[in-house]
């Protein structure tokens, strides 16, 4: 065997040094691709709807940073106003301009939100709207549905999906002490009937009931429009919070996000992604008298150095207003559908247990089942194959989410070439 047959390349070079200082040598387990049987990508770079790995291979972009990345990478409009807003200085620990015109945009936009208070992660977002619903209503107990993942603090962290499934019997974690889980239930996503009777059974302990519009940690799973409306009354009746976590969703579905869908008006609304715009940024918001119970006007603390950053405030903004150009998401629509239908229609035509499951520009190709409602449909699905399909993809220059628990997601970046040839390549894979 010749020696340049075990030349490693500078993705394994740069993988093999990580495993040294960093645990599994990725900073979130999903990135580490260790259930498709390969080493992860290392990006070097990336723009528009390409991201390039350490040896300079290029793929076509599919997980677009899981989400903010309406745009694609490396926008120019983004890029330059971040840039002049580093030129003031990137970070102050004291308040700024653009918070209030970032805030003032979000509230704008979503009706449900009177006043946005900005953290630096989505788990922090889901984290401290916990801790308000709490101490606004003086009940313990969070009602949650198996498979949404809101973060991984410890009360959320409950058969929560994606990236943590398999973990253990309850695709949760070690470290969480018992006397926290307690006050979390978790109930099995899209029952209507088993929910409303549980939530009237124990009304004057819940103080919120938390939910992924469309759940896309489990793949992409919509709440049944009669579930949300059953919440929505509900929660009302007893006296507890609807938290609608639009992490995800938040401006990627529309401009008031799938709440706006749904036609539902949530107490409190999660937000990251987008509203960062490419840099670390989530947010939570809500009706005035909730948010006004936040220190220092009220006796609910929560705090953050970074947050409402001004340099990531500045990309969302710019982030959002491109998405207000009239006719956004219906291109946006069209381009994602060009790719899904005729998947679908292929996956129809040969009688193949897979589909496609999408909420505009957001999807996951399933396999092994027709169709997936909640937790146990996902847990049922074929691994082996995605595995399968996961290297076939890479190998074939096209980067996908590293597990089929998760979403796809398009960019206006996305090029029509680029969207026909990855449409070609799904399609000869589930023909062979």
């Amino acid at each position: 065997m010749s020696s340049k047959m075990h030349t490693k390349t500078k993705n394994q070079e740069i993988f093999e040094r990580l495993l040294e200082v960093i645990p599994g040598g990725v900073n979130s387990p999903v990135r580490s691709c260790k259930a498709m049987g390969q080493n992860p990508l290392v990006a070097s770079m990336a723009k528009g709807d390409l991201i390039y790995d350490a040896d300079g291979k290029s793929f076509i972009d599919y997980c677009c940073s899981w989400g903010p990345l309406i745009h694609g990478h490396a926008h120019p409009e983004i890029i330059a106003a971040a840039q002049r807003r580093m030129a003031l200085g990137t970070t102050f620990g004291v308040t700024t301009g653009i918070e209030e015109e970032m805030a003032r945009k979000v509230t704008q936009l979503m009706p449900s939100i009177e006043k946005v208070r900005f953290v630096s992660s989505g788990t922090e977002a889901s984290m401290s709207a916990a801790r308000l619903a709490r101490g606004f209503t003086g009940r313990d107990m969070l009602v949650k549905f198996a498979g949404h993942y809101h973060g991984h603090a410890d009360f959320f962290l409950i058969q929560a999906g994606s990236g943590v499934l398999g973990l253990n019997a309850t695709s949760s974690s070690k470290g969480i002490p018992e006397d926290i889980v307690k006050h979390t239930v978790c109930l099995k996503f899209n029952d209507v009937e088993n929910t409303r009777s549980f939530l009237y059974e124990n009304r004057d302990k819940i103080a919120g009931v938390i939910l992924e519009p469309i759940a896309a940690n489990m793949g992409v799973v919509p709440t049944q429009p009669t579930l949300m409306q059953m919440l929505r009354k509900v929660t009302e009746e007893i006296g507890a919070l609807l938290i609608i976590d639009e992490v995800i969703t938040g401006f990627r579905v529309g401009l008031q996000g799938a709440q706006g869908l749904y036609g539902v008006k949530p107490d409190l609304t999660l937000l990251g992604k987008i509203v960062g715009g490419g840099f670390p940024a989530a947010a939570f918001g809500g009706r005035r008298e909730i948010m006004d119970y936040l220190a220092p006007l009220g006796p609910v603390y929560q705090a953050g150095t970074l947050s409402g950053n001004p340099v990531a405030m500045e990309a969302g903004l710019q982030t959002i207003k491109m998405l207000e150009v009239p006719g956004f998401y219906e291109g946006l629509l069209r381009k994602t559908n060009s790719l899904t239908q005729p998947i679908q229609a292929t996956i129809d035509r040969l009688q193949l247990p897979a589909c496609i499951q999408q909420v505009g520009s957001l999807f996951t190709l399933f396999f092994g089942a027709r169709k997936v409602e909640n937790m146990d449909d996902a847990k049922g699905l074929d691994a082996l194959r995605f595995a399968e399909f996961f290297r076939y993809m890479y190998e074939n220059g096209v980067y996908i989410p590293p597990l089929q628990q998760e979403a796809w997601f398009l960019s206006t970046a996305h090029t029509e070439e680029h969207i026909a040839y990855t449409r070609e390549l799904v399609i000869k894979f589930l023909e062979r």
